[in-house]
């Protein structure tokens, strides 16, 4: 999971971060208005965002940044605005119902919100009223809730009461309107006898009322003119809503209406339909906007109703283009689009501020639309918003604005070069820049003149690079020199130049006279035209240059002169120019040296106003004459200012007699002459101390208002203002104010103080101080005197009382003195005279308390009661509402649904006498019989609206009544219903048929249920009917029946339908009586699919060496699955070295293409497949096609040397391009060239020939032509030999790379010729240096010189270098030697998931050397032991597995293979489709409805887990019965019912329901009733009946025990369930080792070596990915510990017998390849390199390619058996802790030791120990703890080898260390698995011989067995064989014989020797002789545990068994044994 959510992550991070960095976003933009309640608050989240984090910040629409008021506004941290409840007083407007905007501002820019308008909606007492009204009989009335217009916004016409009975829809004369109107159709006399009043309710404080009530007066209809009831003047609704416009009149005759719009008839749309209450318009369009008419007439006169209908359009903003890139200086142009309005006001903000026209910004359109902006800055960038407002409307888009550097770059240009005269002569440059640069030539930096042999010229190429061309035809000597391309735009310049020679006679350009400026440097060019020239040389005064320090000549001709003076460098220089060695030419220039102005710097001191002024500006040094003059601020002084200056020789001066504030300013002396001009700055500040012009005064502030404290200053500078704060009213201690804008005390520009909130604690002094640093401060202080205005600070906000009983209410109001309260009843004031009201009122401290007492309370008080307090400052009220509480008012009731046996009542609560109601009673009886003797049902729960009268007979006649009860009393008696039930079939359709296509093979089908008054009756399912609309398809319907869920909307979902097909369907309703009409016929078609068949027919002609024309058929219709988008061709060439050329791939949409550019006579695979929109499809079968043949290229090399003074050896290479099948190579030797003096052949397959005849000393040329059917090729290139004697020794061969694959015998030809005949050596490159290859039994060198080495391995690759040489000579070759292994593992990822499929991609690891041939995809399900495989073309990079389980976990492995074989393969990853197991959801009830006999099942709250259900089973039984009754085996229904209970019955009740990802099983219990509806007992949960306690004590101790043994049972099934679940995890881990282990014993197929009479134990290491599995022998039974070993016996293994001495140590390494012998292959980190046999020579070796190293042999340290059975090292590896004999360390990397004789060759030899630690650190504790052990305390330690990382091919050695010496000081971080090796010390007596380690070289052969792809791996145990061999002989067949498998499997077939055997040398013998021990030798062969020949029969018989290991709980079998093997997973 967690790849999954790292994956996710990264998707949501692209997303973001697309185009930038960084990004700023809206996440709701929507919300333009936000009201709520004042006693509530609101939280207002900023709608922007943007990554990474941003600072939001909030704002009032003024621009004002908002701040924080207490306890009334605050901006949290995360931008979310919350304004707090307040009460009434502290309503500011400001605050409460003001526009704000947030802004969102990180480095990518700043945005601001759309407006959002806030309003806090006050608590207001308010009634609603409905008038009574006057209606005919058979004519309509109309009754409306009047709502007081300050409250109408907020308040919602809820419901209609008649009488108490609420009005609902199934009343069909009864309407209620969307405006909250009563319609009553069809007036009948009895409407007027009842009383009607509305129900409204508050939409954002949640308050309810009740209307009056009013009466209906009807009268007899008399003829009259229509008289309208219901009209409007004006309607705004929002496009695609629905809008009614009300007309209805009253009149007699009935009024007719008609409808205009825009005084026309309405156009016929099905959008307008008349209705009862007058004109109704669905999905309103902005077209529908007018004004409507509705005309009504009848015989006697007529009316109209005219209003206006609005509709407005959601404002949309979009601004163009979406993704803005420029450069700084471009010009940038944005559009802003706006849809929705035509009336709008457009503004442009830029990072959120308002962007105002200027010279660089023009907006036009006629609504400002269009944004040009030229000249972009860097600052300009950032975000770009639009905003268009109408009225309340607003709406924005903004897009990022990105400028880049635009500074122009070249990217290509010329480089110095030579031409001849009249050669052509092309110059380019290519440049990049923005704007598009401009590009100029110049020529020794004069510009380029065009004419008619220069031509410039320039274009943009598709990259949108400026490419610049100078072409010169007929080039003459003057077009020589420096050329130099400058390109330049308005974001900068850049040039390029280089030097062209043109050959000719060298001269120099005219040089033109320079002046210089003295003290700057310049420089001289000496322009050379000509080439070639020798030197170029600067004279002055006939002395050569430089001749100081500063000067410098360049090669180029360029003097320079540094720090030029005008003494020493003013003169002539000559430039001489060496043209031939006696030849030269030189030219003079002359310079003229220019001394520049000084000016000697001066100051303004400080001056004061008043004082004189005179400053002298001086010129100490420059050349006369020098004119100086004076500027004030950059521009002349004015004439005004009064200031005198006077100019004398070098010399001016500045005079002011009397200063001013209007002489400040900079002032600048210029000085020039002809060299330079030079100025000098000073600022005049002119002073003037502080003083107030408006001083602070004291004054009032009144609290919650805002208040400005006045007070401001002049001075120069201009004063600083701060202001200090003193609390209280007692002596001043003043501190400053901090001042910040934002914060609710802010200081003015004018120097004021701003409290924007004036609080109670802000009363205090205020003191000003005002300073510039120009003579004393001055300050004034202030006095704030906070007015506090009357508030109410405490009253109840809702209080109770009891009808008919006395009631006091106080309110408690605080403020300035004196207050006044005064009470007012809904807006009524109250006269405390009154005889039921008394009002007292008293002080206490500050605050004044009125009461106002109520005596008695009556219904009619009930209400709003408000107490103002005012004083001088202001005004606030508290609002009361008032309950009287009385008995409720009876419940009106209703029929909700009419069964055969059940009635189902729904009532309406009446007056709850404001309290709430705790119940109902419920009455029903036989319509003969007496309330006496009716049933009844108390208490039903008041939050129910509704009950089933159960248990009634049908066709019978009842009478229902109830009762409703609060805690005051029980009401009345509600209205009686008399009921009779009846049904029918339905007689309408379901409505709203829609279909939506899910997918390529299903189809949703949604639905709503038939209208109410057409079901008759209970809809109990739907029948849906499906059929194909396609050509040849079934047109009769396939029908599907479910049940109805109950809900509004049904659903279905249609499965396994034909792909891209359109179905039409029909649904039909059903209830208990039949089945309903059908539905109109619904069309849709399924989604697009993948092609599932690959074209047909696909042939290919090859037309030419060059070109293959393809042709296929295009698939059938119904199996491309969609709209063909066209056909691709994947093609590549088989190379002749078996490698493939690049996967290409061709789309076309015709079935046909010509592939052209191939390579000739070249076997290509192609493949084709189609597409659609769904993606590609199948693949067709590879065919293959080769081209046609041509004619050959040269051979790629030609050598020729002289054997001796007659003969020549002529070598060659074969073409590199062949084009064909070679017939002969034709040898060509000429004297003189190129008259052909012999021609001789060679066959195709020789590459050598030898030329005899030849005459001696004479120079022959000589070369070689291929030849092919399609004839002879080109010649190669001509060589020259002379035949001689004593010819030096010269090789024919070439150099060259030669690839080969591991594990085959390869020759390196080094063939050589030469008189004498020449030696031969041989050299390989180790480290980067030479050295000479060592020859043993795997590397020999022929007698032709060729090296050979066999069963090459890949660290065999690398240089190889063969030098032949006699007494004349020498020569050499270098031959690189690639060893190609298999592949790397690939990097397996999931990318998608389904509930059916998986989509699997990957990334290929290294190739191994050659190109990868193919993948091999295995798959297996969690749990499962079988794998399916795929083979995938090499093409491919995904790969998605279709019909997979839902809801599973799979995992996947994939194997790479190329011509070796196939490579490691890849880690396991597991995917898990989507789904779960089904649930039930918690908030579903599960019982519909329970009676004595029948219970009805809710099992809509199963959700399948998004798996479809497989099976369902219901069972129930009696809690005291032991068989269960299955209800249902069948599919899951939405609903059930259990018929036939018993009455009065606990039940038990299971479901089980199942889907391919697991089940759910749901138990509960359940009752039924007594027959009179009443509840049974609860179930005793411990009955005890056989013992009855008398005492307390007794039942106390008996529940004590009870509760004790309970809780030891939980614990206990709890520390079970905790040890099956470690159990469950671990086994799970060794379910692998398990098969491992089968497979071990029962595929051996290899024939068993003779066995030796040494017997041994095994202990095996076997390396897999992650993990290290090691099977190791135990002297004794150890109890089986279930979180790391499981026990094996002997048999398993095929041994009876063991030795406890010795103890051999096998390392089982995976084997990609199937091969009898070769290396091996270390599947858990394998990595270059690896050999561990000479630790010494791979410290020295340089490491080859990556990828060719990966597989080496393997050596372990092997470990005494004596001391301890097994070893793993714990986690804390420094523990010095002596180790237990057979003691395990869990959860860590292992060792061992075995016991050697032979103390020599045991200290000659390197011992590793095989460590799998993960970082170095791990080892070096390894190392540490080795060194512990007894037998290495003395052992010298070398790392060998360490793996950084499963993709790294490093390797980390280092040096030995002796002894002591610690690793951890350099212990890097990097995963991986290092590996050290220890050399124990020559031992001193025989016990410590014993402790001697020996290594045992690992090289089995075997076969591939049929494991899980990560345990697959070549068979290396060997249960009964032995193996030796002789390191004496030096045949190959003696070379074979040792290099074969020391451990290979046993095989139950006949037993066969190997060819040779290793005796024994002479002085191991005897010794071999008296040890048990097998002695191990270099060269021979490690042996294996004799058998006896029973012992083989047994071993063979075991090893076929099939049996597993493991018993059912999870361990192996056991068996008497004493001796058994346990395996550990590390």
């Amino acid at each position: 999971m967690w790849i999954l959510a790292l994956i996710f992550s990264q998707c949501i991070l692209n997303v973001f971060c697309e185009d930038l960095r960084s990004s700023l976003y809206f996440v709701n933009a929507s919300v333009q208005e936000v009201v709520f309640a004042s006693t509530t608050g609101t939280l207002v989240p900023c709608p922007a965002a943007g990554v990474p984090p941003v600072s939001l910040r909030w704002y009032l629409a003024t621009g004002e940044e908002i701040y924080d008021v207490p306890g009334i506004r605050h901006v949290h941290p995360n931008g979310t605005l919350q304004i707090f409840h307040i009460p009434p007083s502290s309503f500011s407007k400001l605050i409460h119902d003001n526009t704000y905007y947030c802004t969102a501002e990180n480095p990518s820019g700043r945005i601001r919100s759309q407006d959002v308008h806030i309003k806090a909606v006050l608590r207001e007492p308010y009634t609603v009223r409905v008038e009574d009204q006057k209606a005919m009989r058979g004519n309509v009335a109309v009754f409306k809730c009047i709502i007081p217009a300050s409250v109408e916004a907020y308040i919602t016409v809820v419901s209609w009461e008649k009488d108490t009975m609420s009005i609902n829809a199934e009343m069909s004369r009864f309407l209620i309107t969307s405006t909250g109107a009563l319609y009553i159709l069809d007036v009948q006399m009895e409407d007027g006898l009842y009383n009607y009043r509305c129900m409204t309710r508050h939409r954002y404080t949640g308050e309810t009322r009740q209307s009056n009530s009013a009466r209906l007066i009807v009268s007899d209809p008399t003829n009259s003119a229509p008289h309208i009831l219901d009209s409007f003047e004006r309607r705004e609704v929002m496009s695609s809503h629905r809008v009614e416009l009300p007309c209805k009149a009253s009149g007699h005759p009935t009024p007719k209406y008609r409808w205009l719009k825009d005084n026309r008839p309405l156009e016929p749309d099905s959008r307008f339909r008349q209705s009862v209450t007058g004109l109704l318009i669905e999905r309103a369009h902005s077209s529908d906007t007018g004004t409507y008419v509705c005309e009504v007439w009848n015989g006697y006169g007529n009316a109209e109703v005219v209003g206006r209908v609005h509709v407005k359009e959601s404002l949309k903003v979009t601004v163009s283009p979406r993704k803005v890139k420029g450069s700084v200086g471009s010009q940038v142009s944005l559009s802003c689009g706006v849809s929705g309005s035509e009336e709008y006001q457009l503004s442009w903000y830029r990072n959120g501020e308002l962007i105002y026209p200027s010279n660089s910004v023009r907006m036009t359109g006629q609504n400002r639309e269009n944004l040009v902006m030229a000249g972009m800055a860097k600052s300009d960038g950032g975000a770009y918003q639009c905003f268009a407002r109408h009225g309340k409307m607003s709406a924005q888009d903004f897009v990022q604005v990105i400028l880049e550097d635009g500074t122009p770059k070249i990217l290509a240009s010329f480089s110095e070069k030579v031409y001849n005269i009249n050669e052509f002569v092309s110059l380019s440059c290519t440049v990049k820049g923005t704007p598009e640069p401009r590009v100029t030539w110049t020529l020794d930096d004069e510009p380029v003149i065009r004419d008619s042999r220069h031509r410039i010229s320039y274009y943009s190429n598709a990259e949108g690079h400026v490419v610049s061309h100078l072409n010169i035809s007929q080039t003459q000597v003057p077009d020589g020199g420096v050329y130099r391309c400058i390109c330049n735009n308005s974001a900068g310049r850049v040039s390029y130049q280089a030097r062209i020679n043109v050959r000719g006679p060298a001269s120099i350009r005219p040089m033109k006279n320079l002046t210089a400026i003295a003290g700057r440097d310049t420089y001289i060019h000496c322009r050379v035209i000509g080439y070639p020239y020798y030197s170029i040389k600067w004279y002055k005064d006939s002395n050569l240059l430089p001749y100081n320090h500063r000067q410098r000549a360049f090669e180029n001709g360029t003097l320079k002169l540094f720090d030029v003076q005008k003494d020493v460098d003013e003169g002539e220089y000559t430039c001489n120019v060496l043209v031939q060695p006696q030849l030269s030419t030189h030219q003079s220039v002359y310079i003229t040296v220019k001394v520049p102005p000084t000016i000697h710097p001066f100051e303004f001191p400080r001056f004061s106003i008043g004082q004189r002024v005179f400053i002298p500006c001086v010129v100490m040094s420059g050349d006369q004459p020098v004119f100086i003059t004076w500027q004030k601020d950059g521009r002349p002084i004015p004439v005004s200012l009064g200031v005198t200056i006077d100019n004398i020789d070098f010399t001016s001066s500045l005079r002011i007699s009397n200063l001013t504030l209007m002489h400040n300013g900079n002032y600048t002396c210029i000085a020039r002459n002809q060299a330079a001009a030079v100025e000098h700055q000073s600022q005049l500040i002119v002073r003037v101390p502080p003083k107030f012009v408006v001083q602070p005064k004291d004054q009032d502030g009144i609290y919650g208002k805002s208040v400005i404290l006045n007070c401001s200053a002049e001075g120069y500078p201009v004063p600083t203002i701060q202001w200090e704060y003193s609390k209280g009213a007692g002596v001043p201690q003043f501190n400053p104010i901090a001042l910040n804008s934002g914060f609710r005390i802010e200081g003015l520009v004018n120097g004021s103080l701003l409290i924007k909130h004036v609080l109670e604690e802000d009363s205090g002094f205020y003191l000003c101080r005002v300073s510039n640093d120009v003579g004393a401060d001055v300050s004034k202080s202030m006095y704030l005197n906070v007015k506090i205005p009357a508030m109410i600070t405490s009253y109840p906000n809702t209080t109770l009382a009891t009808q008919g009983e006395e009631k006091k209410m106080s309110c408690t109001a605080h403020g300035e003195k004196p207050i006044m309260v005064r009470w007012e009843k809904e807006e009524r004031i109250i006269n405390p005279e009154t005889s039921r009201y008394v009002v007292s009122v008293k002080e206490v401290g500050d605050e004044v308390i009125s009461t106002l007492q109520i005596m008695p309370t009556v219904r009619e008080d009930s209400g709003f009661f408000s107490c103002h307090a005012i004083n001088s400052f202001g005004e606030d009220r508290g609002i009361i509402q008032l309950t009287v509480q009385e008995p409720p008012d009876p419940p009106e009731v209703e029929i909700r649904e009419v069964k055969d046996r059940t009635i189902a009542l729904r009532w309406t609560m009446g007056f709850d006498g404001n309290s709430p109601i705790t119940g109902f009673d419920i009455e029903s009886k036989n319509k003969s019989a007496s309330w006496d003797t009716a049933q009844k049902t108390k208490d039903v729960s008041p939050q129910l609206n509704q009950a089933t009268i159960i248990d009634l007979h049908p066709s019978s006649t009842y009478n229902i009544r109830m009762f409703a009860k609060n805690l005051i009393g029980k009401s009345e008696a509600s209205n009686e219903l008399t009921i009779t039930t009846d049904e029918a079939a339905p007689d309408g359709p379901p409505q709203e048929v829609q279909l939506e296509a899910l997918s390529s093979q299903s189809i949703r089908v949604t639905w709503r249920a038939p209208k109410k008054h057409l079901q008759n009756g209970a809809i109990k399912g739907y029948q849906v009917g499906y059929r194909e609309y396609s050509s040849g398809g079934n047109y009769q319907f396939s029908v599907i029946s479910l049940e109805t869920t109950g809900d509004n909307a049904e659903s279905l979902v249609l499965d396994n339908l034909r792909k891209f097909t359109q179905y039409g369907v029909v649904v039909q309703a059903s209830n208990s009586a039949g089945t309903g009409p059908s539905s109109t016929e619904v069309a849709a078609t399924t989604l697009e699919d993948v092609p599932s068949r690959p074209p047909e027919n696909v042939q290919a002609i090859a037309t030419s060496p060059e070109v293959i024309s393809l042709s296929w058929l295009t698939p059938p219709k119904d199996a491309l699955n969609g709209n063909l988008l066209g056909f691709r061709v994947i093609y590549w060439a088989n190379l002749p070295d078996g490698e493939l050329g690049e996967i290409r791939n061709v789309t076309t949409s015709k079935p046909s293409l010509e592939l052209d550019g191939l390579e000739k006579y070249t076997n290509y695979s192609i493949q084709v497949l189609t597409f659609t929109r769904a993606g590609d499809g199948v693949r067709s079968e590879q065919i293959y096609t080769r081209t046609k043949e041509d004619v050959p290229g040269p051979p790629a090399g030609v050598k020729a040397a002289a054997a001796s003074n007659s003969v020549v050896f002529v070598s060659w290479l074969p073409p590199l391009k062949v084009n064909g099948i070679i017939r002969k190579y034709t040898v060509f030797c000429s004297n003189p060239h190129p008259t052909v003096s012999s021609e001789f052949e060679a066959a195709p397959d020789v590459f050598f020939y030898r030329i005899p005849n030849l005459s001696r000393n004479r120079q022959y040329s000589i070369w070689v032509v291929a030849v092919t059917a399609a004839g002879r090729g080109n010649t190669s290139e001509i060589i020259t030999v002379k035949p001689m004697a004593e010819a030096p020794a010269r090789i024919l061969t070439f150099n060259r790379t030669v690839t080969t694959p591991w594990m085959r015998d390869i020759v390196l030809p080094c063939k050589a010729v030469g008189d004498p005949s020449p030696t031969i050596k041989w050299l390989k490159e180790i480290n980067g240096t030479p050295a000479p290859v060592v020859i043993d039994s795997r590397r020999s060198v022929h007698g032709n010189g060729s090296l050979v080495i066999r069963t090459v391995k890949a660290e065999d690759s690398g240089n190889y270098t063969c030098v032949a040489s006699n007494s004349f000579g020498s020569d050499k070759i270098i031959l690189n030697l690639q060893v190609q292994v298999p592949p790397d593992q690939p990097r397996l990822t999931v990318t998608k998931t389904t509930t059916t499929s998986i989509t699997l991609s990957w990334i290929p690891g290294d190739n191994g050397g050659s190109s990868i041939r193919g993948y091999i995809l295995q798959y297996s399900e969690d749990n499962s032991e079988q794998w399916g495989n795929f083979a995938i073309s090499p093409s491919e990079r995904s790969y998605r597995l279709e019909n997979l389980k839902c809801g599973t976990w799979y995992k996947f492995t994939l194997t790479a293979q190329n011509a070796v074989g196939p490579g490691r393969i890849s880690e396991i990853i597991e995917a898990k489709t989507h789904g779960k197991e089904p649930q039930y959801a918690k908030e579903q009830e599960l019982f519909t409805s329970i009676n004595a006999t029948r219970v009805k099942l809710n099992l809509n709250g199963w959700n399948n887990g998004g798996c479809p259900i497989t099976s369902f089973t219901l069972e129930y039984r009696p809690v005291e019965s032991p068989s269960w009754t299955t209800a249902q085996r069948t599919s899951l229904t939405k609903s059930y019912i259990l018929y036939d209970l018993q009455e009065a019955t606990w039940y038990e009740l299971q479901m089980k329901i199942y889907n391919s990802a697991g089940y759910a099983e749901k138990r509960v219990k359940f009752a039924t009733l007594s027959y009179d509806g009443s509840t049974i007992a609860p179930l005793v949960k411990a009955p005890n009946v056989s013992v009855v306690v008398k005492s307390g004590e007794g039942l106390k101790m008996m529940v004590t025990i009870s509760c004790v043994l309970v809780g030891i049972v939980v614990i206990f099934i709890g520390l079970l369930v905790l040890r099956r679940r470690r159990r469950e995890q671990r086994l799970k881990r060794l379910r692998d080792a398990k098969s491992l282990a089968e497979m071990l014993m029962s595929k051996n197929t290899r024939p068993a070596e003779p066995i030796n009479k040494q017997q041994q134990t095994l202990r095996m290491h076997i390396d897999i990915p992650r993990a290290q599995l090691l099977i190791e022998e135990r002297d004794t039974m150890e109890t089986v510990d279930d979180r790391s070993t499981v026990l094996l016996t002997d048999n398993d293994f095929g041994e009876t017998q063991k030795q406890k001495s010795s103890t051999v140590t096998h390392t089982v390494h995976y084997q990609s390849l199937s091969q009898a012998t070769g290396p091996l292959v270390d599947v858990s980190d394998a990595r270059p390199g690896t050999s561990k046999s000479n630790p010494t020579a791979r410290r020295t070796a340089k490491a080859g390619p990556a990828a060719r190293n990966r597989y080496a042999s393997q050596w372990t340290l092997n470990r005494p058996h004596p001391p301890v059975s097994s070893h793993t090292l714990s986690t804390d590896w420094r523990l010095p802790t002596p180790r237990v004999a057979g003691s395990v360390d869990k959860e860590s990397d292992s060792y061992s030791v075995s016991p050697s004789q032979d103390t020599d060759r045991a200290r000659s030899s390197m011992v590793s120990t095989e460590s799998a630690s993960s970082t170095y650190e791990e080892l070096a504790r390894a190392y540490e703890h080795a060194k512990m052990e007894e037998q290495l305390r003395h052992a010298k330690f070398t790392i060998t080898e360490c793996f950084i990382s499963d993709t790294s091919s490093e390797q980390m050695t280092a040096g030995t260390n002796d002894y002591t010496d610690s690793l951890t000081s350099s212990t890097p971080s990097e995963s991986g698995i290092c590996r050290f090796t220890a050399s124990p010390p020559k031992p001193q007596d025989v016990s410590r011989v014993m402790n001697m380690a020996v290594p045992k070289a690992h090289r089995p052969g075997g076969e591939l067995v049929h494991l899980p792809p990560y345990l697959r791996m070549d068979f290396l145990l060997n249960r009964g064989m032995t193996c030796s061999g002789t390191s004496r002989g030096t045949a190959s067949g003696e070379r074979a014989a040792m290099g074969q498998a020391c451990l290979e499997p046993q095989k139950s077939r006949s037993l066969k020797r190997p060819s040779r055997m290793a005796p024994p040398t002479p002085t191991e013998a005897p010794q071999a002789s008296r040890d048990p021990v097998a002695q191990w030798q270099p060269g021979s062969a490690a042996t294996l545990p004799h058998r006896e020949g029973s012992e083989l029969a047994q071993a063979a018989k075991l090893s076929t068994s099939q049996e597993s290991l493991l018993d059912s709980r999870g361990h192996l079998k056991q068996t008497s044994n004493p001796y058994a093997k346990s395996y550990t997973l590390v």
